[in-house]
């Protein structure tokens, strides 16, 4: 009751006002990652040689992710998140199947660790390379333990007693963010990193998290009741129904969520079939399958 009186609207004030920012420690964070990725790229650049150009690509890879992170996290999109469950929903899949996957192209674990000072580069390169932490690296990145992690992030997170204990307190809004991004992430990476898995298995985790993030959806935008009652009367401010809200916000989920895992299929598939040109003789031959 409490979060539903908080969230309460009364009709014709009109919402509330939806303005840029965000918690300090997320912009410290935001503003962090960027200018260790812009300090690795400066001091990589006079050792690139020929590598330039990918190094430009994926760097433009990362700037792409990082605007859309920022834009789920400190645009007007994060509060209006807290009224309308729609906009919460274009949030979670801003980070998720856009800013997620675009973040894993633009590797930065690279430019970050050269963006660091030496003596700190060698220190986290020990610590990267320190056993016990080597082994929980190799077992979450492995496709099959990433596509179960992100998985349950996304059920579990949904169920209504957490979704709506996530609107009611920021901490555990905070927490829930996380848990969107880092597995899917980690999804990403599994299928999109330097180490993919061969074609057929990619293809595979690809269309099963197509299907059961579709059928969350569709719960969602064919459902006759409301999941979340602690929204109140925020959606009328948008001039929604609480029902139409979600279902709404279910269709966000199934229809341009779906598509985006049909385009990283599309996309995956055209790399694997595209010859590999040797750039010593200029010949081409079949690309071995490998991303």
């Amino acid at each position: 009751m409490p979060a539903v009186a908080s969230a309460h609207i009364v009709p014709g004030t009109g919402p509330a006002p939806l303005a840029w920012g965000a918690d300090w420690w997320v912009l410290a964070s935001l503003v962090l990652s960027l200018l260790l990725y812009a300090a690795g790229v400066a001091k990589l650049w006079p050792r690139l040689g020929q590598g330039r150009r990918a190094v430009l690509g994926r760097a433009a890879y990362f700037a792409a992710g990082w605007l859309a992170m920022a834009a789920a996290l400190a645009s007007p999109l994060d509060p209006a998140g807290g009224m309308l469950f729609a906009a919460h929903m274009v949030q979670h899949e801003l980070l998720m199947i856009v800013a997620a996957p675009l973040l894993v192209l633009g590797r930065p674990f690279g430019p970050w660790l050269w963006g660091l000072p030496a003596s700190w580069r060698r220190a986290v390169g020990h610590g990267v390379h320190w056993r016990p932490w080597a082994v929980a690296w190799q077992a979450i990145t492995r496709p099959l333990a990433a596509w179960l992690i992100h998985f349950a992030a996304l059920w579990v997170w949904h169920a209504p007693p957490l979704f709506q204990l996530a609107l009611a307190d920021d901490t555990v809004h905070a927490w829930q963010h996380a848990s969107f991004l880092f597995p899917a992430l980690l999804f990403w990476w599994a299928v999109l990193g330097a180490r993919g898995p061969a074609p057929g298995p990619a293809m595979l985790y690809l269309f099963t998290t197509m299907m059961h993030t579709g059928a969350l959806g569709a719960l969602f935008a064919l459902s006759n009741t409301v999941w979340y009652p602690a929204y109140g009367d925020g959606p009328l401010a948008f001039g929604l129904m609480p029902l139409e809200d979600q279902q709404l916000g279910g269709l966000i989920m199934w229809i341009p969520g779906g598509l985006a895992y049909v385009i990283a299929g599309l996309a995956l598939c055209l790399r694997w079939l595209a010859p590999v040109r040797n750039t010593w003789t200029g010949s081409s031959r079949p690309n071995p399958g490998k991303p």
